[in-house]
């Protein structure tokens, strides 16, 4: 996949015929409390929206299940009609409390979500339409051939899935097309490595979250990444971003916060190079590390 390396976020990526800066910003931490109901200061969270705009972030993903319907409903108050932006959503898993998440990939289920996140997006077509989960109530031939009908309807521009594996890859492949995959990865963990190399085979866009492994509780691991921090005086959440980066041109790691000051921190990632010694230090951690 060709990628275009400039002083901008790191450097665009093509999903389909969209072009993203490969820094995007992950709404997920806008909600309130485990990712349920309103932030404690509504407008802190307009404001932050904006200032990732305004930072040169033109790729924003976020999912009907955060809040639930809160991100969506506030992405649209700050940034429509979304000028030079690109809105990534995502259906297939519902809410019952906070940190609850029920899948249903039924196509009842997705043609309504979809719907439902239009109205509130306030828009005609969704740029990016993710999958959220595979639901193993639901055969995922299933799910993907409703993501299909909708965007045959016009409803979604570009398909992307969530949380799959490698047979979950190969059977899209061969239904139809579609041009990103996000899931849960970063330099602690390499679980999915398999569909991130998939990726890049078929020139998609690989969208990690979780991209900077969230709170460590020390070990081998964390020791690799703290020296790395010393030398570049720079933060473990910068580093894992920079590695990210780094790692493979299909990357495009999606840091979400809820503060002005932690988005000032991960955009400064961009500006991080690690050189070879630190690549093959970052490299060199095991998968899964506990």
């Amino acid at each position: 996949m060709a990628v275009e390396y400039n002083a901008g976020l790191a450097g665009q990526i093509r999903l389909g015929d969209l072009n993203i800066n490969r820094l995007g910003y992950g709404a997920m931490r806008i909600t309130g409390e485990g990712i349920w109901g309103e932030p404690k200061n509504h407008q802190e969270a307009v404001d932050l929206l904006k200032s990732a705009v305004s930072y040169g972030i033109n790729f924003i993903d976020t999912a009907d299940a955060y809040g639930p319907e809160v991100s969506e409903k506030l992405i649209a108050e700050a940034l429509y009609p979304y000028d030079g932006l690109v809105i990534a959503t995502k259906g297939g898993l519902t809410r019952s409390g906070p940190g609850q998440w029920t899948p249903d990939c039924s196509p009842e289920h997705l043609i309504e979500a979809c719907d439902a996140s239009l109205r509130r997006l306030k828009i005609d077509q969704i740029d990016l339409y993710q999958l959220h989960t595979v639901d193993p109530k639901v055969p995922f031939e299933e799910s993907f051939k409703t993501l299909l009908e909708l965007q045959q309807r016009g409803k979604i521009k570009h398909i992307g899935l969530s949380n799959i594996r490698p047979e979950q890859f190969s059977q899209a492949v061969n239904l139809g097309s579609f041009v990103s995959v996000q899931n849960n990865y970063n330099v602690f963990n390499r679980e999915h490595e398999d569909v991130l190399r998939l990726c890049e085979q078929h020139s998609l866009a690989f969208i990690p979250y979780f991209p900077v492994g969230g709170n460590r509780q020390g070990g081998p691991a964390d020791e690799v990444v703290e020296a790395i921090v010393l030398k570049h005086q720079a933060t473990v959440h910068q580093i894992a971003l920079a590695w990210l980066l780094n790692h493979s041109p299909n990357i495009v790691p999606i840091p979400g916060t809820s503060s002005i000051n932690h988005l000032q921190e991960n955009i400064a990632s961009v500006n991080i190079e690690l050189d070879e010694e630190d690549v093959s230090r970052l490299d060199s951690i095991s998968n899964n590390v506990s």
